[in-house]
């Protein structure tokens, strides 16, 4: 693992991104309650207190990695990543169900995500498995 999730790095500054031991591209931390919503039978993986961090790149198995080299493949998630998977019934938005499709072919769900998100009526913290909010990743609709 690179040189930002060690020990002395750490205690200098605390990185916001680290680097995923498989592909060598740099991602976001995650929360580690994220991580524990969407990990299969989390009572199985003794998940430490430390930094996560969240691979959303569509060729890497990957979906976690932590600062100690542990790693969370796709196999070992509950949670379907769509992200990972551009198919029609892969999640757009966690929090509502969304689909890609529907995301695509239904400028109302966003809009809908887009109230909810202003109540603070979504849970993107523990339902979308990279702990952020959905509304970057649906498609821009042209006003007309």
């Amino acid at each position: 693992m690179s040189d930002c999730c060690s020990v002395d790095a750490q205690k200098k500054s605390k990185p916001v991104k680290c680097e995923c031991p498989r592909n060598g591209n740099n991602y976001p931390e995650v929360q580690r309650k994220t991580v524990l919503q969407h990990i299969d039978k989390p009572w199985i993986h003794a998940l430490k207190e430390q930094k996560y961090f969240y691979c959303d790149d569509p060729a890497c198995e990957v979906v976690y990695f932590a600062e100690d080299n542990t790693l969370i493949t796709t196999s070992q998630v509950r949670t379907h990543i769509g992200i990972k998977d551009h198919s029609n019934s892969a999640l757009r938005c966690y929090c509502f169900g969304i689909s890609n499709l529907e995301a695509q072919t239904q400028p109302e769900a966003k809009s809908f995500v887009i109230r909810q998100t202003k109540a603070a009526l979504c849970s993107c913290i523990t339902s979308n498995p990279s702990g952020r909010c959905c509304l970057k990743d649906f498609p821009k609709y042209n006003k007309e």
